[in-house]
């Protein structure tokens, strides 16, 4: 059995016409089920749903043999024991700092202040603030991050930004851009020599899918 981990939302929307290419559909839709297995067309591989932080922890112990996760969620893991063969090109958007409207965040970085910063993402943040010189206090939250600097918790946070509407709609700006995050897929590096042929096959089609719709 095959056993592929992915999480609910945007990257399984997105990794469906990829594993379609490969010959395999989910054969229940997830957002009607409350099961956290489902089937596929093919009988040797099935599909575990997962916290999408999970994915390359489920990957890399063999609860799953191959994942599709975002880079934010890789550069956080640190990747350890995960072969990761393939940048999906989907899922698109970034990781950026954001305040609020009235808070001069150019000023406060140039004149050395200690800035409060709430994120999921602090070894991504960390690494960023680090490199820039700034002193920052890191809050880990799990959630609606741009409640932070509203309420007072913190003068920024660090977050994923796709369209930035959900900034503009809680009175945020965008004000340093620090990657660009897409979904990559990872394989659990005993499963790949185990299953060698399998694994090969869905990577093979996966990676052609994304050469097909990678621009010219």
């Amino acid at each position: 059995m095959i056993t592929l981990a992915l999480s609910k939302g945007r990257i399984f929307d997105e990794t469906l016409p990829l594993l379609a290419a490969a010959g395999i559909e989910v054969l229940e839709d997830p957002e009607k089920s409350r099961k956290l297995i489902f089937a596929t067309t093919q009988p040797d591989v099935q599909v575990v749903l997962v916290r999408a932080s999970d994915v390359p922890t489920y990957v890399q112990y063999g609860g799953a043999d191959l994942g599709v996760t975002g880079k934010d969620t890789l550069l956080e893991h640190g990747g350890e024991g995960l072969f990761q063969p393939l940048d999906l090109q989907i899922a698109k958007c970034r990781v950026s700092v954001a305040v609020r409207n009235d808070f001069d965040y150019a000023q406060a970085v140039k004149r050395g202040a200690r800035l409060r910063v709430a994120t999921k993402y602090p070894q991504i943040a960390r690494e960023f603030f680090a490199r820039k010189g700034v002193h920052v206090d890191l809050i880990k939250l799990y959630g609606s991050m741009e409640l932070a600097p509203l309420t007072g918790l913190a003068d920024a946070i660090v977050d994923l930004v796709s369209t930035g509407n959900t900034l503009r709609a809680n009175h945020l700006q965008e004000v340093e851009h620090i990657i660009d995050i897409s979904s990559h897929l990872v394989v659990n590096q005993a499963a790949l020599k185990l299953k060698q042929k399998r694994l090969r096959h869905i990577i093979d089609v996966f990676a052609a899918g994304v050469a097909q719709t990678a621009p010219v």
